[in-house]
């Protein structure tokens, strides 16, 4: 170590007359802590090269050179920046989301902005508009998490300006603006035609389920509600037939006690069971959650649990979401036209084409989109099949004749119009006996009635649609649905952790589902432009 020694004292003298300098010469403090600066960097350097060519020298087997340790020092002062914009640099995404909210207008969301208030002064609600979106950007979306990141995250401290809002106070700010929340990605979405980030001309719709805040347990229907108060009739007899014993026996007091007071839980759940089952039957549901009312009992790929059908609709261009809308139906089948209508709402002019997938195949909504000469691009049922192997005896086979409203099966025999079927809007054609007497009875069909096939009231628009979905044109429309419709909700389930709805009811999921768009949004929208273009551009 002679020769770390020898180092150390060479510098040791240099490093002790600057540091005189930086005590003596306050009036010149940043040029003389710059040079103490640079001596510990040389000294540092230089040990660290002796020390590695010691290490050089006494492993020369290996055939390498070791890398150094770095170590961190909680111990170690340093100057941190004293303004809170220095926070952040001016490439970092929290300025872009700064900038966008700042462009929304507040009067038109229904939140009041006047500085002039008197009273307790509360939160200004720019900033806590800009802690919700960041924080749901990020899956940030609990109040209790957003508290502990404006406390200790720099980007939420510069958002906020250093402002640490409790968790009580966020989530009174979103539960009383459900409303206003709802507008933001209309907003937003006009701020993407201004920067021509949308065109409107092709729109692709899709829909996803999510759970919502409550339990499939607390799922009723009308089954489970005659179920339950068949069981606690028979409980009620039980408890009553016990009693009469126990009066006859005059003993067990106690017991009785607890019986009665078993009997009395019992009516107070028969009543609330009535309940429930009345209000199924007054308005007309198949179900309710004592939880959230609004939610229904849905199937996903996660399986069965009380949620809701998320709706997005998507412009083909940059992909970025043009509307969103939450329905507690189970299915697509009658969303097309209505989430159509919103998007062109939003957009202020009809689209040129709309598409989605064969969940939205209901000839009734596609008519409503046709009419008003928009290129409908949605394939039947049929054409979505993977298999399309046509089976000996598919509809396929038997020819439909027009002039006598009848159809005609492969071995030449006629199935006439039998009669109306209401539910599914369709007419029914049967072959009658002379099915009986056909070679491939058996096969064909095994009804005494004869062969029935179906013909919806509408065919013709049906097989107009379906035509049109198989022009080359619209094939290649209906290429980039996937990529396009199906992105955001990767994004929201997996990037921004949503699993769930935090809030309850139909207003509240709107609004989260209409934050977690523009989270969406802004990102795109950084991807496309990058920051500082963005920040330039809304800003203009």
């Amino acid at each position: 170590m002679d020769s770390l020694s020898r180092l150390w004292a060479s510098l040791r003298v240099p490093l002790l007359r600057e540091r005189q300098v930086f005590v003596f010469t306050r009036k010149y403090w940043i040029p003389a802590f710059q040079a103490v600066s640079q001596l510990h960097k040389n000294l540092l350097y230089s040990v660290a090269r002796y020390v590695t060519m010691q290490q050089v020298k006494g492993n020369n087997q290996t055939g390498g050179l070791r890398m150094a340790y770095r170590y961190g020092d909680r111990a170690q002062m340093e100057l941190f920046p004293p303004c809170i914009e220095d926070y952040v640099s001016p490439e970092a995404p929290v300025r872009a989301y700064n900038v966008m909210i700042e462009a929304l207008d507040f009067t038109e969301l229904g939140i009041e902005i006047e500085p002039r208030k008197v009273g307790c002064p509360q939160y200004d609600p720019k900033i806590m508009l800009k802690l919700l979106v960041y924080g749901y950007s990020y899956g940030v979306r609990s109040s209790r998490k957003l508290e502990r990141e404006a406390h200790y995250n720099l980007s939420f401290i510069w958002l906020t300006g250093g402002l640490k809002p409790d968790h009580k106070t966020i989530a009174e700010f979103r539960r009383k603006n459900k409303t206003a929340l709802k507008k933001v990605l209309r907003q937003c979405v006009r701020l993407c035609i201004k920067l021509k980030l949308i065109e409107g001309n092709t729109l692709f719709v899709d829909g996803t389920k999510i759970r919502a805040n409550a339990s499939l347990k607390n799922s009723w229907d009308q089954k489970r509600c005659e179920r339950h108060l068949k069981k606690i009739d028979k409980r009620i007899k039980e408890i009553l037939a016990e009693c009469d014993a126990v009066d006859r026996a005059e003993e067990g007091q106690a017991s009785l006690v607890k019986m009665e007071a078993e009997l009395h839980d019992q009516d107070v759940l028969k009543s609330k069971v009535k309940n429930i089952l009345a209000e199924l039957k007054a308005e007309d549901k198949n179900s309710t959650n004592t939880t959230d009312p609004d939610a229904r009992a849905m199937r996903s790929i996660q399986g069965k649990h009380a949620a809701f059908n998320v709706q997005s609709t998507v412009d083909g261009q940059n992909g970025l979401i043009v509307n969103t809308d939450v329905v507690n139906e189970n299915n697509d089948i009658h969303q097309f036209a209505e989430q159509i209508d919103q998007a062109n709402e939003v957009l202020g002019e009809k689209c040129k084409t709309a598409c989605a997938d064969a969940g939205y195949s209901c000839v009734d909504e596609l008519e409503k989109i046709d009419d008003q000469d928009i290129n409908v691009v949605v394939p039947s049922q049929k054409q979505a099949l993977k298999d399309k192997t046509e089976k000996p005896f598919d509809k396929s086979k038997f020819k439909y004749d027009s002039e006598n409203d009848s159809y005609v099966c492969p071995q030449g025999e006629v199935l006439k119009f039998s009669h109306v079927d209401n539910e599914k809007q369709a007419k029914v054609y049967r072959g009658g006996p002379v099915c009986k007497r056909c070679p491939d009875f058996g096969q064909c069909t095994k009804s005494d009635r004869g062969r029935g096939i179906s013909r919806l009231l509408k065919a013709d628009l049906q097989e107009k649609f379906e035509a049109q979905y198989a022009q080359s044109e619209s094939q290649k429309i209906y290429a980039l649905r996937k990529q396009k419709v199906e992105l955001p909700f990767g994004h929201i389930k997996r990037n921004l952790k949503v699993d769930g709805f935090l809030l309850r009811g139909l207003d509240g999921v709107k609004a989260e589902t209409s934050i977690m768009a523009s989270c969406f949004n802004i990102a795109r929208m950084i991807s496309i432009l990058g920051v500082a273009d963005l920040i330039a551009k809304l800003s203009s």
